[in-house]
């Protein structure tokens, strides 16, 4: 009798240990939440006395922190693309400026439009001279943004430009609707939108793919060169509107709003994890990366620190945030 040969056993794969998978886990996409969360707790038990969780001064971080935000999801495109814009906060001040003089001359829809041709202008400007000529857009931005504000200055001989237009002050900055800050349904908006378009549209994964790898996308068939052009569009356009947001909350026009933004937005964005190397970017990290900065902000001012010091602080946020973008 033949002897039945035993089965094949079969060994399974051993899956990989919860040490082995913390390990491998990349931190550093996580860091904002974590670090978002530590800051918090940190404040609500140092200045619990001081009135920080209260709902009024939690709403009013959202509200001081809305005008970065919107700044920061157009940076998150341009930085998406290995590219930076320098110019934005100069850009928002500019646009704060036209829109003010052109309200006053011209009335409420003029004004506006005033105010949006000049995130157009400098905008397709930038985008044309780093698409086009392939001039590096931290040279560009950094130019334009002493044009804009030298500009802003010299129309309105540094001098404020009131906005008495009730209508505009209400739907960009200054109303509520309910209970919620209008700054803070501005803010949500940008965040959605651009959070949507970047990771589930064909534009999204073209801004993602040119900053990853220009040569491989063009390879593939995307014009870079356009999609360059695009962002940095997007990025004024989007600068001249926080300049709207300045205006109608402040409820005046000066070339000084907007100023030291493009730092804060670029802290924020690459504190969000998006890589400042281009080929990665997250809007809801971004949103993330400004409250964070509001926070601390807020905190400091709570616990009596002087303009000095926080501004000792804001600059190592800054150091921290070109730390995490480094390469692996």
């Amino acid at each position: 009798m033949s002897k039945t040969a035993p089965a094949a056993t079969i060994e399974s794969p051993i899956s990989p240990s919860f040490g082995e998978k913390l390990r491998k886990l990349d931190w550093r996409r996580y860091v904002i939440y974590i670090g978002f969360v530590v800051v918090f707790a940190f404040f609500a038990i140092l200045l619990h006395d001081q009135g920080f969780l209260s709902a009024v001064n939690l709403l009013n971080i959202f509200r001081q922190t809305a005008t970065i935000t919107v700044i920061a999801v157009g940076m998150t495109y341009v930085i998406s693309c290995a590219e930076i814009d320098l110019s934005v906060g100069s850009t928002a001040g500019l646009s704060s400026v036209a829109t003010a003089m052109g309200i006053s001359q011209w009335g409420l829809v003029p004004g506006i439009l005033a105010g949006l041709a000049m995130g157009v202008i400098v905008g397709a400007i930038n985008g044309g001279l780093v698409s086009l000529l392939g001039i590096p857009s931290f040279l560009v931005t950094l130019g334009m943004m002493g044009i804009a504000v030298g500009a802003a200055q010299w129309a309105t001989a540094s001098a404020p430009q009131p906005i008495l237009d009730d209508t505009f002050n209400t739907l960009f900055g200054s109303g509520n609707i309910g209970p919620v800050p209008g700054l803070v349904l501005w803010s949500a908006l940008f965040v959605a939108v651009g959070a949507v378009v970047l990771s589930r549209t064909k534009f999204g994964r073209q801004v993602l793919a040119t900053g990853g790898n220009r040569t491989a996308a063009d390879f593939t068939g995307i014009n870079t060169k356009r999609i360059k052009f695009q962002v940095l569009l997007i990025s004024g356009i989007v600068a001249s509107i926080a300049g709207m947001l300045y205006a109608g909350r402040l409820q005046s026009g000066r070339f000084q709003w907007g100023t030291g933004d493009e730092l804060s937005a670029i802290a924020a964005v690459i504190l969000g994890g998006t890589s400042l190397f281009g080929g990665s970017g997250t809007v809801i990290g971004t949103l993330f990366g400004s409250l964070l900065i509001g926070l601390i902000n807020n905190g400091l001012i709570l616990a009596g620190l002087d303009s000095s010091q926080q501004q000792v602080v804001r600059g190592a946020i800054i150091i921290l945030a070109v730390a995490l973008a480094r390469k692996k």
